[in-house]
């Protein structure tokens, strides 16, 4: 796929694109454009700090390993609300997330990142595609990562692609903790983020949803703090699957494999009830 690259001064204003986002409510087609969207953007200490804090992240000198999803989101935003992206924003499913971290994320002050979306595939309830982001300092990649969406109720001819899935590790119980009837709110203010399924009870109602929910790279950022002592700092993927969200306020348990070059882990809620699963591995 030959990306058409749009190269901007400044990161994108997210208010107008909430704006587009709320007025886009229909599928308008079945194919990804080819058009990316890439721009210079600083890594301010404040918003940093308040991410950290929100995520119970230990001060670092590197980035945490989620926060460029952060720092790419006003540019995702202007790609999934472009006039001529097939599938409107709200409503759209995160099922899996990828990141890789290529080089140790330490002594940035500005990052170059580009987004573009790719992989349309045919779904039992409508159709999946990929959101990747592409990271890089004055030396060359630093990380990378695939967002999986779900678009319900697009048409696609041909067969549905089955994921194979892998034995995981064994895993004990690692830490649990509450999460927040506000903690959507909170997040929102970090990440400007602000999904009405996310932000109260009242405005997720308005989307279906009988609670207001986690955002889902929050409960990822959140578990790999814990997971902190676990991980590599570089060379490395992790990769996680969102499962039934978190409905707020909820306690939730995370379980993991012993630390080391390659792990799992998963999050619960109370019985048998599974949010996310995950596992950490070398690159390459």
């Amino acid at each position: 796929m030959s990306i058409k690259w749009l190269d901007l001064d400044t990161p994108p204003h997210l208010p107008a694109l909430y704006a587009h986002a709320a007025a886009r409510r229909k599928i308008t087609g079945s194919t990804l454009p080819e058009q990316g969207v890439r721009c210079w953007v600083a890594v301010a200490p404040k918003p940093l700090a308040a991410f950290r804090d929100l995520c119970g992240l230990t001060p670092s000198p590197l980035l945490p390993p989620t926060y460029p999803h952060l720092l790419a989101f006003g540019l995702q935003m202007q790609l999934l609300t472009a006039k001529d992206f097939p599938f409107p924003l709200l409503g759209l499913i995160h099922l899996n997330n990828r990141i890789q971290l290529i080089r140790p994320m330490g002594g940035v002050t500005e990052l170059h990142i580009g987004v573009y979306a790719r992989n349309l595939q045919r779904h039992p309830k409508g159709a999946t595609f990929e959101v990747v982001t592409e990271v890089s300092d004055r030396i060359g990649p630093l990380w990378a990562a695939e967002s999986t969406l779900l678009c319900k109720g697009v048409e696609l001819p041909g067969e549905t692609l089955e994921q194979p899935t892998a034995a995981a590790l064994a895993l004990t119980e690692l830490t649990r903790w509450y999460v927040p009837s506000g903690i959507g709110r909170q997040y929102a203010k970090v990440s400007g983020d602000y999904n009405p399924i996310h932000l109260s009870a009242a405005s997720a109602k308005l989307f279906g949803l009988p609670s207001a929910i986690a955002h889902g790279l929050w409960i990822k950022a959140r578990a790999l703090a814990a997971l902190d002592s676990h991980l590599p700092a570089d060379n490395l993927e992790i990769c996680v699957s969102f499962k039934k969200p978190v409905r707020l306020p909820s306690e939730v348990i995370l379980l993991a494999s012993d630390p080391g070059s390659r792990g799992d882990f998963q999050l619960n809620g109370q019985g048998d009830l599974v949010h996310l699963t995950g596992q950490w591995r070398p690159l390459g």
